[in-house]
C-alpha cells in the first residue's frame, strides 16, 4: 500500500510538472506573439522627429549644460542662466524619419497642442479638447519640411506634437500598413514669431578628462586630453597655504615635451597664473579674450559660455611641497552633435586616421554656432563656409549652421569674386541636403545679386577689372569699400605664393572665376525650379549654356587642349583645369590630355584648393589617383597635419607652407566630404534624399563600410573590392528610392547579382558603371563577378 500510494503521489507530481511545463510554454509561446506583434507594430512608428530641422527643440540647458528642465518650467525659474532652441516662425516645419519597414509612405497625420494632457487621450482627435492642429488624414509621402497648418501660435508659448503614417509594405507594395503615432515632441516659440526666422541655437558644455598626465621633473605636471579643442579649463588643487599656481595651455609641445612657449604663426598658447587658496577648492579658469579675434567684425561667444581657447595640452608648474592638483578637466565648448551620426572605416589606416582628423575638426570648429576661420579671427568666409558646410553635411544631418552662416555671409560679403558666386553653391547645397526651400526663398533677391551678373562684359564672361564695379553694384551685394579692398579681386588660391596657386597668370578675364560663375548659374537655375520661379530657371539655365560656350572660345587651348588661366596668355595652372573638370566646363574630347595635366601637377594647391582638386578628380571617377592623394604621406598632405601634431585641420599643409597659420581650420577637412561623396558614392538626386545616387569609386581600396545619417534617416553602404569580384551592401531608408551604380571592368564582361538573382542592368555612357534604377527601400546585396 506504502507502494502503491508513493507511486500514485509520483504520477501525480509528474501530471502537475507536465501541466506545469504545458502552460510555461503556452505562456512563452503568447509572449513571443505578443513581443512579435509589438515587434511589427513598432517597426512602423515614425522616427527622428524634427521641428524646422531641429532634432531635439525640447532640451533645456544651463550656462550650456544639458539639464533636466522641462520647457513647461523655464518661466518659473531663472530664465536667465537657461538656453533652449527657441522656433521663431509663425508655421514651423515637421519632419520624421520614415522606417525602413515602409517603402513608400501615402498619407500622415499630425496633433498638435498647447499641452501634454491633450496630446495623450486615448483618441486625442475625438477627446472634446480642442487641438491646436489636426491635419487628418493627409494623402501624401512628404515626410520632410511639412509646413505648419493650425490655429495661430502663440510666442513663448510650449506646443507639443505627433505624427502616424501610412505607406506601402516593404516586399509587398500591395500591403498598407497604418502605423501607431510617434513618441510626442515638445517644442517651445521665442518672444516673437515671423513668416519665416531660423530658430534660435545652443552651445553645449562636454566635461572632458585628460587621456594621460606626466610628472615632468619635479614641479611640472603635463595633462594631455588627446585632441585639440575650443575650450576652457577647470582645477582642483589642494594647497597646503595660499600661493600661485602656474597654468600653460597650448596646441604644440616642444622638443621636450613641454607646452611650447614660443609656437609658430596663430598655433596657440596660453600662460595663465592662478592664485591658489589654502584648503581644496575649484577652480575654473577664465580665459582672457584675444583682441585678434574678438574685433567688432569677429563672431563673438555668447555669455553663458564666456571666452575659448583651442587646447590640447595643459600643465601645471608650481611647487610641488605646496600643492596637489587634485583633478583636472576641460568643458569642449560645440554645438550639439552627435558623433556617431556617421561612422566610416575602411582597409587604410591612413585613410582612417585622415577621416577622423576631419570629422573632429567639424565638430570642434562649430563653437562659435558659425562656419568661422579657425580661432586667428573667428571671421565668416565664403570658401570657409562652403567646405565646411559639405563636410558637417558629411558627418551629421545638421542644417541650421549652414543657413545661419549663409545669412550672415549675404550682408557680411568678402572680397574674393569667386567667393561672392559661392554663395550660391553654399544655397544649392543646404537645399539639397535639408529639402527645405524655406531660407532660400527668404534670400532669394540676394542671392540673385551674388551671382554677378552685372560684373558680366559683351564677350560672355565676368571681370572685376573693367569698370563695372559701380558703387551701386557694390552696395546691391553690400560689400563696403576698405581702404586696401575697394571692390572684388580674384583670389584663384591662397595664400598667394607661386606653390598654392601653380604660378596662375592674372588676366583681365580669368579661368576660375569664370569656372565658378557658370557653376553659380547652373545652381540657380536649380534652385529657381526649386521654389516655382521658372522663368528665373530659364534665364539662368540660358545664361549657363552661353557661359559655357564663351568659356570653351576663350580658355581652351586648341594646341594642348589644355584650359588657359586667362585671356591674354597661354599659361595652363593645376587650376584654370582642375576647376573647369570640376564644374563640368571641359570638352569630353579634352577629358584626357586635362585629366594627365592635373596628375602632373601633384599637389600645387593649398587645401583650398584641393577640395576642387577631389571634386575634379571625383567627378570624372579617378578614384585610384584620388585615393593616393588622401592616403599620401608627403609634405603635402592631411597626413602631414597629424604627422606634425595637429589633431584638426590646418589652414595649410605644414607650418612651413604658411607661417601665419592656424591649427583649427576647417576648410582642411575635405577628405570628410569626398570619402562620402564620391568614395562611398553617397549624394542626394533630389531635394533632402528624396531620391539618392549610391555610386562608389573605390580605387584599389580593398573594403569599407559607412553608416551615413541623412534627415531622412540612415543610409548603409559596405563593399569589398578584388580583381575578380566586387560585393556591396546597401540600407536605404523608407520612403526613398536609389539609383545603385556598380563598378564595371575595362572588358564590361562580368555577372551581376541582386540580392542572389541575376540582372542585366545598362552600363553609363562612359562604361565605367553598371547601373540599376529605382532601387526600393530595405537591405540589398549586389555582386559583380568580373570575367
Amino acid at each position: 500500500m506504502q507502494h502503491l500510494k508513493a507511486t500514485t503521489q509520483n504520477r501525480n507530481r509528474a501530471k502537475i510538472h507536465a501541466t506545469l511545463i504545458t502552460f510555461l510554454i503556452a505562456l512563452a509561446f503568447i509572449a513571443a506573439n505578443a513581443q512579435s506583434n509589438l515587434s511589427k507594430v513598432m517597426s512602423t512608428v515614425p522616427m527622428e522627429l524634427r521641428v524646422d530641422l531641429l532634432s531635439h527643440p525640447e532640451r533645456v540647458y544651463k550656462n550650456g549644460e544639458l539639464t533636466n528642465i522641462s520647457l513647461s518650467s523655464i518661466d518659473s525659474l531663472n530664465g536667465k542662466s537657461l538656453q533652449f532652441s527657441a522656433i521663431n516662425n509663425a508655421l514651423p516645419g515637421f519632419s520624421w524619419a520614415v522606417p525602413m519597414s515602409i517603402s513608400k509612405q501615402t498619407a500622415f497625420q499630425i496633433l498638435l497642442a498647447n499641452n501634454l494632457e491633450t496630446l495623450e487621450g486615448k483618441n486625442p482627435s475625438k477627446s472634446g479638447t480642442v487641438l491646436e492642429w489636426n491635419s487628418g488624414k493627409q494623402i501624401s509621402n512628404q515626410n520632410i519640411n511639412v509646413s505648419y497648418k493650425g490655429s495661430s501660435l502663440k510666442p513663448n508659448t510650449v506646443y507639443y506634437w505627433k505624427v502616424r503614417i501610412w505607406g506601402r509594405a516593404t516586399g509587398d507594395t500591395t500591403k498598407i500598413l497604418q502605423s501607431p503615432f510617434s513618441y510626442v515632441q515638445a517644442f517651445r516659440t521665442g518672444p516673437s514669431l515671423s513668416t519665416y526666422a531660423l530658430s534660435d541655437y545652443v552651445l553645449t558644455k562636454t566635461r572632458q578628462k585628460p587621456l594621460s598626465h606626466k610628472l615632468l621633473k619635479a614641479d611640472y605636471h603635463l595633462y594631455d586630453f588627446g585632441k585639440d579643442g575650443f575650450c576652457q579649463p577647470d582645477v582642483v588643487i589642494r594647497s597646503i597655504k595660499d600661493d600661485t599656481v602656474r597654468m600653460f595651455l597650448g596646441e604644440q609641445l616642444d622638443d621636450n615635451d613641454r607646452i611650447n612657449t614660443r609656437p609658430p604663426g596663430t598655433v596657440r598658447f596660453r600662460q595663465i597664473d592662478l592664485a591658489v587658496k589654502k584648503g581644496v577648492h575649484n577652480y575654473p579658469v577664465p580665459i582672457a579674450p584675444d583682441q585678434r579675434n574678438t574685433r567688432p567684425n569677429a563672431i563673438k561667444m555668447p555669455g553663458y559660455i564666456g571666452e575659448v581657447l583651442p587646447f590640447r595640452y595643459l600643465a601645471i608648474q608650481g611647487n610641488l611641497d605646496n600643492y596637489t592638483p587634485i583633478s583636472v578637466t576641460r568643458t569642449l565648448i560645440h554645438l550639439p552633435y552627435d558623433s556617431d551620426a556617421t561612422i566610416f572605416k575602411s582597409s587604410d589606416t591612413i585613410l582612417n586616421q585622415v577621416w577622423d582628423l576631419c570629422k573632429h575638426t567639424i565638430e570642434a570648429s562649430s563653437f562659435t554656432g558659425y562656419y568661422v576661420d579657425g580661432d586667428r579671427e573667428r571671421i565668416p568666409y565664403e570658401a570657409d563656409a562652403l567646405i565646411n558646410q559639405l563636410s558637417q553635411y558629411s558627418t551629421s544631418a545638421i542644417f541650421n549652421m549652414a543657413k545661419r552662416t549663409l545669412n550672415y555671409l549675404i550682408y557680411h560679403p568678402t572680397w574674393p569674386a569667386e567667393w561672392s558666386l559661392q554663395n550660391a553653391l553654399i544655397a544649392y547645397n543646404d537645399y539639397m541636403y535639408s529639402g527645405d526651400g524655406r531660407n532660400l526663398v527668404n534670400i532669394y533677391k540676394e542671392l540673385q545679386s551674388k551671382v554677378l551678373t552685372a560684373l558680366e562684359d559683351t564677350n560672355g564672361l565676368i571681370s572685376t577689372r573693367t569698370g563695372k564695379q559701380t558703387s551701386d553694384f557694390l552696395q546691391s551685394i553690400h560689400y563696403k569699400v576698405f581702404d586696401d579692398n575697394p571692390g572684388l579681386k580674384d583670389i584663384v588660391d591662397w595664400p598667394h605664393t607661386k606653390q598654392e596657386t601653380d604660378g596662375f597668370v592674372f588676366t583681365d578675364y580669368n579661368a576660375v572665376v569664370n569656372a565658378f560663375y557658370y557653376k553659380a548659374l547652373k545652381d540657380m537655375s536649380f534652385l529657381a525650379d526649386g521654389i516655382n520661379l521658372p522663368k528665373d530657371a530659364a534665364f539662368y539655365r540660358n545664361k549657363a549654356a552661353k557661359v559655357k560656350k564663351a568659356y570653351i572660345k576663350h580658355f581652351v587651348d586648341t594646341t594642348t587642349g589644355l584650359i588657359i588661366d586667362g585671356i591674354g596668355t597661354n599659361h595652363s595652372s593645376l587650376h584654370a583645369n582642375m576647376f573647369a573638370l570640376a564644374f563640368g566646363l571641359v570638352p569630353r574630347k579634352n577629358l584626357t590630355k586635362v585629366l594627365k595635366f592635373i596628375k602632373s601637377r601633384g599637389v600645387s594647391c593649398s587645401v583650398y584648393g584641393a577640395q576642387f582638386l577631389l571634386d575634379a578628380l571625383g567627378e570624372k571617377d579617378h578614384s585610384d589617383y584620388a585615393l593616393k592623394l588622401l592616403t599620401s604621406t608627403g609634405k603635402r598632405s592631411w597626413y602631414n597635419m597629424i604627422r606634425e601634431g595637429a589633431t584638426m585641420t590646418m589652414e595649410a599643409w605644414g607650418q612651413k607652407f604658411k607661417p601665419n597659420q592656424d591649427w583649427n581650420h576647417a576648410w582642411g577637412t575635405a577628405p570628410a566630404n569626398y570619402i562620402v561623396r564620391y568614395l562611398m558614392g553617397i549624394t542626394p538626386l533630389q531635394p533632402g534624399f528624396q531620391k539618392i545616387q549610391i555610386k562608389p569609386q573605390p580605387g584599389k581600396l580593398n573594403n569599407a563600410s559607412i553608416r551615413y545619417h541623412t534627415v531622412r534617416g540612415n543610409i548603409s553602404v559596405n563593399f569589398q573590392n578584388s580583381a575578380k569580384i566586387f560585393s556591396m551592401q546597401v540600407r536605404i531608408p523608407g520612403n526613398t528610392t536609389a539609383r545603385i551604380f556598380l563598378p564595371a571592368s575595362n572588358t564590361g564582361a562580368a555577372v551581376i547579382t541582386m540580392d542572389g538573382h541575376q540582372i542585366r542592368p545598362d552600363q553609363d555612357q562612359d562604361r565605367h558603371y553598371w547601373v540599376i534604377q529605382e532601387v526600393g527601400t530595405g537591405q540589398h546585396t549586389f555582386v559583380v563577378r568580373f570575367h
